[in-house]
């Protein structure tokens, strides 16, 4: 995947957080903060705290981009099996859009509680109770690991990617890009459900995933409709950085 998809995968993953992750995720985190965060605690040390649960969540994601490059390697062979793989990508980033958007309830379809199964409740509970730093990173990479809507969309890229290495860096920057607005929500959670910001911020994100849905379907039919075209422009750009680098 080249540069512009990962600035797209980061803008959307971004936007997606605002309205999504605070949804889904909001609750956990008022959760773990009521229980696990002292009221003598200083801003500095809850600060630390957020960003230890958010980095044990970008943990997991990594772990699972992992898996599903490790898988995609297995089957991206030719170009017809990666226009496959965008159409499948382009499917999903389209129902996801207007999931989005409230047209269709397609990420809820997606996301399963599991905090009904034992193993999980017992990690839970361990880790709930606890007020050391280090348990917050381990409530983070629990969290990471519920099925989520969003993580099965970004999931398809890191399996279209090819190779572990980029299925890893793909859920990094998905991770990442859901940082900034989770780690605040604990500071300032009442205004970003209050804020208009959220509804707009939604409303971007929607659109960006249709549009980029769109043109990864288009260029997965490319692919498959035209191989011999996109495998000419593919030797003309590997070319034209052989050049550069002369």
């Amino acid at each position: 995947m080249g540069t512009i998809d990962y600035t797209t995968i980061f803008a959307v993953a971004f936007l997606g957080s605002v309205g999504h992750c605070i949804g889904m995720c909001g609750g956990f985190i008022l959760a773990y903060s009521s229980a696990k965060i002292g009221e003598d605690w200083s801003k500095a040390h809850q600060g630390v705290a957020h960003f230890l649960y958010n980095i044990g969540r970008v943990t997991s994601y990594v772990i699972l981009g992992a898996i599903f490059g490790l898988i995609g390697s297995a089957f991206v062979i030719s170009l017809t099996t990666w226009g496959i793989l965008l159409i499948f990508v382009g499917t999903i980033m389209v129902l996801m859009g207007l999931s989005l958007m409230g047209k269709l309830k397609f990420l809820t379809a997606l996301e399963a509680n599991i905090s009904q199964y034992k193993i999980y409740g017992f990690l839970f509970r361990k880790l709930i109770h606890s007020k050391s730093l280090p348990s917050f990173y381990g409530l983070g990479v629990l969290n990471g690991f519920i099925p989520c809507g969003l993580v099965y969309i970004f999931g398809t890229f890191a399996l279209a990617s090819g190779s572990m290495l980029s299925g890893m860096l793909v859920m990094a920057v998905f991770g990442i890009a859901t940082i900034p607005t989770l780690f605040t929500f604990g500071f300032i959670a009442s205004f970003i459900q209050k804020s208009s910001f959220r509804k707009t911020a939604l409303s971007i994100a929607s659109i960006l995933v249709i549009a980029y849905g769109v043109f990864s379907l288009a260029k997965g039919t490319m692919m498959i409709v035209k191989p011999e075209m996109v495998q000419d422009k593919i030797e003309m750009m590997k070319n034209e950085q052989l050049e550069m680098l002369k």
